[in-house]
């Protein structure tokens, strides 16, 4: 369904998103069927979730919209994660360095 000027898109949450691929997958209900109960009336919006769940996983469907370049993909946050641990551990060292040399 094309975007009308003025009218807002219907969200939808990370876990409606999660329960729409999970009935899919393991309950092997139809795309139909899913849009009715979740009332989802873009009939693309279904296949858009799953491939982006087998391309990224549970990752994939969250709403990345306005959010920071680090976040993006987990990789990077991962990344970016384990040297703020390194640095957290390094700047642990040295005060504990200092507490020994000040006699504390």
């Amino acid at each position: 369904m094309p975007a009308i000027k003025g009218k807002k898109s219907k969200t939808y949450s990370y876990e409606t998103k999660l329960e729409a691929i999970r009935l899919h997958m393991v309950e092997g209900w139809t795309y139909r069927k899913i849009m009715e109960k979740f009332e989802i009336t873009d009939r693309h919006r279904l296949k858009t979730w799953m491939r982006k769940y087998r391309e990224l996983g549970e990752f994939g469907l969250v709403d990345q919209r306005g959010r920071r370049e680090q976040y993006v993909d987990q990789e990077r946050q991962v990344k970016w994660l384990k040297q703020e641990n390194e640095m957290l551990k390094k700047c642990l060292e040295i005060w504990m360095q200092e507490m020994k040399q000040s006699g504390m």
